[in-house]
């Protein structure tokens, strides 16, 4: 292998022929823990196999041991999964990273590696219905208490984080009224008391929110939503210090089994590529479309980070690059009307997925978020007239049209 072929990244374990200057992250999403094989293929190979041969059966020893690098199975590694591990490393800024199957495997994996039965968890109320039933419903059964605290109580976080706690697991911007937690604030109160801090970044996307610059220790990703983006594979990652993946993660998850396949890491890294010039362009057309439906006849609200009108408004803007790509709005109607008005779209497509390159609509209190009580929904801010808009890369004017004409034929 040249040295222009040598894997570099950050903290990829081999830096030779490195830049000496520190990279842009377009630039690191782009070819960041790049690892070509002997034939210098420009795109990434992918590693279809199962399983790895050895010379020896002293080398199969040593490997088992840790005691050489070798490619094992590839339910605990494999070579394109490393390289999508390390490229989305170096995109985050942390030390390393894990690919799950699906975003809820990284979601219950980064926590459940973490705790057994007698300790606490502290959360953030909103959160996707999953994450909700895994901490409130799931962990209680293993004997883990769960504390729900609102995005914005600061005398609540202080209360619940004024003992000792495992786990902080924060969704932020949350799912789907785009609710935000202060989370240098709350990573502070959480680290006095021993607590590992976890940020759920789906929203937000590595493009718009850098929790770990923030104060927490571990983000997690449903990479199938902005990072794939495009609706063709799942997946999930759980990034953290080197010390975490390996000694937490990886064990829990080698003797689980929620890896993430070879193929779907291979479709992950070219989506990479991409994913700064899709996130920006789309949050930018959020922001746009949530201003024209604000105050609009038959809309009681419009809920979007970078409103002014957003409570959380000054919050975002001083921990978000960008308000993210997907808009709530509350109609002044009942269900059976603002179901009328989704069956009326001609571009925007019906679909609980978000973060696509498509843009989707989908009314949570009977999707997303159906599992949950409709006493929990409604502290969460989630009524029968409120629909989720996930803002693609189509013309912003063209899905503008197909809302207002959507609206208009109520």
């Amino acid at each position: 292998m040249t040295k222009r072929n040598r894997p570099w990244g950050y903290q990829s374990g081999n830096d030779e022929g490195k830049p000496d200057w520190q990279l842009d992250p377009q630039t690191l999403a782009v070819r960041g823990g790049l690892a070509r094989t002997g034939f210098g293929e420009t795109s990434e190979a992918a590693f279809l196999n199962s399983g790895f041969t050895y010379d020896s059966a002293e080398q199969a020893a040593e490997a088992f041991k840790d005691e050489t690098d070798h490619f094992l199975y590839s339910r605990f590694s494999n070579p394109t999964v490393a390289m999508f591990e390390n490229r989305l490393a170096a995109l985050e800024g942390a030390e390393a990273a894990f690919a799950t199957a699906t975003g809820m495997a990284a979601m219950f994996a980064s926590v459940a590696c973490l705790v057994k039965t007698g300790d606490r968890v502290v959360a953030s109320a909103a959160m996707f219905s999953s994450c909700y039933v895994v901490l409130t419903e799931i962990l209680p059964g293993w004997g883990i208490e769960t504390v729900l605290v609102e995005a914005d109580d600061v005398e609540g976080w202080k209360a619940a984080l004024s003992e000792p706690t495992k786990v902080v697991f924060i969704e932020s911007p949350s799912n789907p009224l785009m609710q935000i937690t202060d989370i240098r604030f709350v990573s502070d109160l959480a680290h006095k008391v021993g607590a590992t801090v976890i940020v759920d970044n789906v929203m937000a996307s590595p493009v718009l929110q850098k929790p770990l610059e923030l104060g927490a220790d571990v983000v997690m990703y449903s990479t199938t939503k902005h990072i794939d983006g495009q609706g063709r594979v799942l997946g999930g990652a759980i990034l953290g210090s080197a010390d975490y993946i390996k000694n937490s993660v990886v064990p829990f998850a080698r003797h689980t089994g929620p890896s993430m396949s070879s193929f779907n890491a291979w479709v992950m890294l070219k989506s990479l590529e991409t994913l700064n010039l899709r996130v920006e362009r789309m949050a930018e057309s959020a922001l746009t479309l949530a201003k024209h439906f604000e105050g609009r006849k038959g809309i009681k609200a419009v809920h979007y980070p970078y409103l002014p009108s957003h409570k959380h408004h000054a919050l975002a803007k001083a921990q978000m690059s960008g308000g993210g790509t997907t808009v709530a709005i509350e109609f002044d109607a009942p269900q059976e009307k603002v179901f009328a008005m989704m069956n009326a779209l001609q571009v925007i497509d019906i679909s609980n997925n978000l973060g696509d390159s498509k843009s989707l609509i989908t009314h949570p209190a009977s999707t997303t978020h159906r599992r949950l009580s409709p006493e929990v929904q409604a502290d969460m801010g989630i009524t029968p007239s409120t629909v989720r808009v996930s803002v693609g890369l189509e013309a912003v004017a063209d899905l503008i049209r197909d809302l207002e004409n959507a609206c208009d034929s109520l």
